[in-house]
């Protein structure tokens, strides 16, 4: 289904966690910071207990240069994943900690 498809859905009342998360990542693969954050904020709202949520928009946020952001998104995912025993994304989420952390110590960011 196309993005314009999956709007006209959340739209008309057919919202959820699912069908923003599929917006968000549309956005993220076009490199659309501002509307992937903007739908996976949402997504996370409507179910904070997705952890696949948490994860992508961590990237959304580091992709619109905002890492405080991204790195305060995946810490909360990690809990969730953890919480859920989703480790794919614990694994994840922890290598994009990581990788922040010595970005930070690098004077990167």
């Amino acid at each position: 289904m196309d993005k314009d498809a999956l709007l006209k859905m959340a739209d008309t009342g057919r919202d959820s966690a699912l069908l923003r998360l599929s917006i968000g990542t549309i956005y993220l693969n076009e490199g659309e910071a501002g509307p992937a954050v903007l739908h996976l904020r949402k997504a996370v709202e409507l179910d904070p207990d997705y952890s696949a949520a948490w994860k992508l928009l961590g990237k959304a946020l580091l992709l619109g240069n905002q890492p405080e952001a991204a790195e305060q998104a995946w810490r909360d995912g990690l809990v969730v994943a953890e919480r859920r025993g989703d480790m794919q994304s614990v694994r994840e989420m922890t290598v994009f900690l990581k990788r922040i952390d010595k970005s930070r110590q690098r004077g990167d960011g």
